[in-house]
């Protein structure tokens, strides 16, 4: 028999992977365990392939079947999207949404905010993968990406999540050790907190005095040093929360230690460059419904009016 994909299978197999068991499977369809391995047995049979290894206690993918999940899923997803364009369908979104976000803001902000969404949306899958450094924009790997910074790619759409702008903090009990840095030229005489990300010019702060025409042309810099690196953002903070140094962080990291007192902005009269948070996405994903109602949720979430 020649082997084939028989797109009945595609939710099917779907359907099987994400209730965990044979029997949790056949629940869900309203068949019989009987009925959901015999169905199993012969999508294998047409591939020639072992999708799933089974036991009596669980069954996991073999690597093919989280090749057929994977595409399964986004087939599925995309036929969803098809209908929305087609008839203008009102039922909530389904299939598989791959998210990329950076360490340490899709750890504290981007983690949480998908768990409420999928509470909204529990037919959408989720996966979340962060890294350090944001993929390029032309990587298939993601169907939306969370990123800083407005990206560079015209072939990519980005949509504002909420407005950010890195500042300087310190500790209390550096500031009292050795004293508050009042202009850039000041903090050559600082241990400055370094952090290597992405494409950004390592150890060179940018600053605008806020003034004038000036306000937005950060023509001040300073060629910061220390002995603490990092490619971490959340190290950083936590180094300077223990008086190691000054550190320019994202606002959005260091809020709630600006609140309790353990940090001190300093030098508040220096601006530095914005780094808004954007959804970013491929042209070929602006009609996804998943992708329209995750980042509709994160600008609510964060809101952005």
């Amino acid at each position: 028999m020649a082997k084939s994909i028989n797109p009945a299978d595609l939710g099917f197999f779907s359907t099987l992977i994400s209730s965990g068991s044979l029997g949790a499977a056949a629940r869900e369809l309203g068949v019989t365990t009987a009925a959901v391995s015999k169905h199993l047995a012969q999508m294998e049979s047409r591939l020639g392939l072992v999708l799933v290894n089974r036991t009596t206690r669980r069954m996991s993918l073999t690597h093919e079947g989280e090749i057929y999940l994977d595409h399964a899923r986004r087939i599925l997803g995309e036929i969803d999207d098809l209908e929305h364009m087609l008839w203008g369908s009102t039922k909530a979104p389904q299939g598989l949404l791959r998210v990329n976000a950076t360490l340490g803001f899709g750890r504290s902000h981007i983690a949480p905010l998908i768990a409420e969404y999928v509470k909204q949306f529990p037919q959408v899958d989720i996966q979340l993968q962060l890294s350090v450094n944001p993929p390029p924009i032309t990587d298939d790997a993601y169907d939306v990406c969370f990123r800083f910074g407005h990206p560079p790619d015209s072939r990519s759409i980005a949509r504002l999540i909420a407005p950010n702008k890195r500042i300087l903090v310190a500790s209390p009990a550096y500031i009292k050790e050795y004293g508050e840095p009042k202009s850039p030229s000041e903090l050559i005489k600082h241990n400055c907190i370094g952090i290597r990300q992405g494409d950004e010019g390592y150890g060179l702060w940018r600053f605008s005095s806020g003034k004038g025409k000036s306000k937005n042309e950060f023509t001040d810099s300073a060629k910061v040093r220390g002995n603490l690196t990092t490619n971490d953002g959340g190290i950083a903070v936590n180094w300077a929360l223990d008086g190691r140094g000054i550190v320019l962080r994202a606002e959005w990291d260091v809020t709630q230690h600006l609140k309790s007192g353990r940090l001190i902005q300093v030098m508040k009269n220096f601006e530095t460059p914005d780094a808004d948070i954007y959804a970013v996405y491929a042209e070929r994903h602006k009609t996804s419904v998943r992708v329209k109602t995750l980042i509709d949720f994160a600008i609510a979430s964060f809101g952005v009016k």
